[in-house]
């Protein structure tokens, strides 16, 4: 019924858009401690004077503009520029990238396998996440990484919005900037046919299981059942407990996030969304029936769960039927609709905000982990970015401003890869608080060996002391000279007479 729902939801807005512009005015709605503009409200004149300034740049690029300019590129581009300064998330899609980016939805596409952002100079990609298990994860691309050229081609000269597609077995080569590298490097790689398998599932002790979800698709949820009874099987039917791993996982179709939550939930609710006009608002409530039965959950994320994710993530918090460890999420709390056009283009734009049980909007703050872990450092630096403070939405220009943005305190997650963040989940998992109650210890040991090496600090500096020896200045008797002087002229003068 809430997938039904969805759909409608997707199928209505784009008539309703069009019946917001030909009404009377339509006041805003109140964000959540925020006074909506009286000049923000949607009008039924058509801006005749800009549309008419339009028309006379475009009509100036045609005639004038240094190479001749097709007039179907010079409109597109027109219209992706409409989008481009709405926020990092609305954007055009042409026939051919509307069609690649269902196959992503679906979970099956010709690619390298990264999730990517563009970015507002139109000069570089930012990568989001790698999904596991494809040529980007082999070839150790990373959350936070820039994508600045493909096959020496920058990225401003690249048309297509989806420019990593390409027939399996073909080769493309990524130029990368990365924090932490004194400059850009190169990474080959081969595309191949991604079929996602966006869950796994493995016991990590007999009775607690392990499910990791790399993406939201449409087969998500169904996945998700089927390796929550398998475990139960492996378990002899009594799963004392489930660590839900949702790191780096970048979203995708909220209906998926919604039926997992649900399968874990027994009442409550799940996410609600609020928009401009009344037909993007949705609420979607848990229904009865707990697949792990009350079992214990710990959901992992981190700087890379965006979107889906934190959906899920909040809603296991906020109804308190699973404790959050790890870093602060990506902060993407905005909901895309996908609008098909009449030309078999789209547009994929922000249509509303995401809202947790608690009230709460995630977006530009993210989820913060009740647990809060640290990036393990690596050999050389090599599998992390030496900083990732700049890897949120907070930070993504002409991003959406989020109702407690700017709060104080606020840092942006790290990404946490590797199993040290599983070993300290399932431990949560065990013996809830004593992860916190480590990380406290180790803490206070941490600044108790900076306070002795601080207070041992003075014994070297007491060096400079008995280097005043030069005080001592007499044993510098070489000064001392003169005196024998003396000694030497009496002995002179009695020998006078």
């Amino acid at each position: 019924m809430r997938a039904a729902r969805t759909a409608t939801l997707l199928l209505a807005l784009l008539p309703a858009l069009s019946w917001a512009q030909q009404t009377a005015p339509i006041p805003l709605k109140e964000t959540p401690g925020k006074a909506a503009s009286s000049e923000e409200a949607v009008t039924s004149k058509v801006p005749l004077d800009d549309i008419r300034r339009f028309v006379a740049v475009y009509n100036a690029v045609r005639a004038a503009y240094v190479d001749p300019v097709d007039d179907n590129k010079l409109m597109q581009s027109a219209v992706r520029g409409l989008l481009l300064d709405l926020d990092p998330h609305s954007t055009y899609f042409n026939k051919e990238d509307a069609e690649a980016f269902d196959e992503q939805a679906n979970g099956a596409y010709e690619g390298i396998g990264v999730e990517l952002q563009q970015q507002p100079d139109n000069a570089s990609m930012k990568v989001i996440s790698p999904i596991d298990d494809t040529p980007a994860a082999k070839a150790g691309i990373l959350a936070g990484d820039l994508i600045i050229a493909i096959d020496g081609k920058p990225i401003s000269a690249i048309d297509a919005s989806e420019p990593l597609r390409g027939p399996a077995g073909s080769k493309v080569v990524l130029t990368i900037v990365r924090d932490g590298k004194p400059k850009p490097f190169d990474v080959s790689l081969t595309r191949q046919t991604i079929r996602v398998t966006s869950v796994r599932s493995r016991l990590l002790e007999p009775g607690y299981g392990y499910i990791r979800l790399s993406t939201f698709q449409a087969d998500t949820g169904s996945d998700f059942q089927k390796h929550l009874q398998q475990l139960q099987k492996q378990s002899g039917g009594n799963l004392k407990g489930l660590v839900l791993d949702l790191r780096s996982n970048p979203g995708g179709l909220l209906t998926a996030a919604v039926q997992v939550a649900d399968d874990l939930l027994d009442k409550g609710n799940i996410v609600s969304t609020r928009g401009r006009i009344s037909i993007s608002d949705a609420r979607f409530d848990a229904t009865p029936g707990d697949l792990l039965k009350g079992a214990p959950v710990v959901v992992l994320v981190d700087a890379g769960s965006a979107s889906a994710s934190e959906v899920l993530a909040g809603a296991l918090r906020d109804n308190k039927r699973a404790r959050v460890i790890g870093s602060r999420t990506f902060g993407k709390g905005s909901v895309q609709t996908v609008l098909p056009l009449d030309n078999g283009d789209s547009v994929k734009l922000t249509t509303a905000r995401y809202y947790t049980p608690s009230g709460k909007s995630i977006q530009a703050t993210g989820i913060v982990p009740e647990v809060e872990l640290k990036a393990a450092p690596r050999p050389e630096d090599e599998a992390l970015p030496a900083s990732l403070s700049d890897y949120s939405e907070a930070t993504l220009p002409g991003h959406l401003r989020g109702d407690e943005e700017g709060t104080e305190g606020y840092h942006a997650g790290a990404v946490l890869p590797g199993d040290g963040p599983i070993n300290d989940a399932l431990a949560e998992l065990k013996n809830p608080g004593s992860v916190a109650a480590r990380l406290k210890a180790e803490a206070a040991k941490a600044e108790a060996d900076k306070a002795a090496k601080a207070a041992a600090k003075p014994s070297p500096k007491a060096e400079p002391k008995a280097e005043a020896k030069p005080e001592a200045k007499p044993e510098a008797k070489p000064e001392a000279k003169p005196e024998a002087k003396p000694e030497a002229k009496p002995a002179e003068i009695p020998a006078k007479p």
